[in-house]
């Protein structure tokens, strides 16, 4: 950690405990899957510093954190919480349908067939 409070953004996911490992983190910093206040992280190494907003692209979810603090050690849950204020909207309900949204419909006769169809054909094949 550098003296004005700057820390390396592979080591401080690894700290806030948004990935698993180091190597992790900066395989998704050079994937490009971290913007440091809204410009792509192009190296494991770019530093962040207190009041750096990250946005964090991580299994189908987007994060926005808000750096507090830098790292000194990956700690349990609780001291991890506390290097970042989240700041990511809250996700939309899984099973709410959006209002607009038509059924699909299918047009008979169109598609992979059903298993009554499929044992109906079966039996006309077979002559029974």
């Amino acid at each position: 950690m550098n003296a004005d409070g700057r820390q390396r953004i592979d080591k401080w996911l690894f700290f806030a405990r948004a990935v698993k490992s180091r190597s992790l983190a900066a395989r998704l910093v050079v994937a490009g899957r971290v913007r440091i206040n809204r410009d792509k992280a192009a190296q494991a190494s770019d530093l962040v510093r207190p009041g750096d907003v990250l946005t964090i692209t991580l299994d189908g979810r987007i994060l926005v954190w808000k750096v507090a603090a830098p790292g000194s050690r990956r700690g349990p849950a609780e001291e991890a919480r506390t290097l970042y204020e989240d700041l990511s909207p809250a996700p939309a309900p899984r099973d709410a349908a959006v209002p607009d949204a038509i059924a699909p419909l299918r047009e008979a006769g169109s598609g992979r067939p059903t298993k009554k169809e499929r044992r109906q054909t079966d039996r006309l094949r077979e002559g029974g």
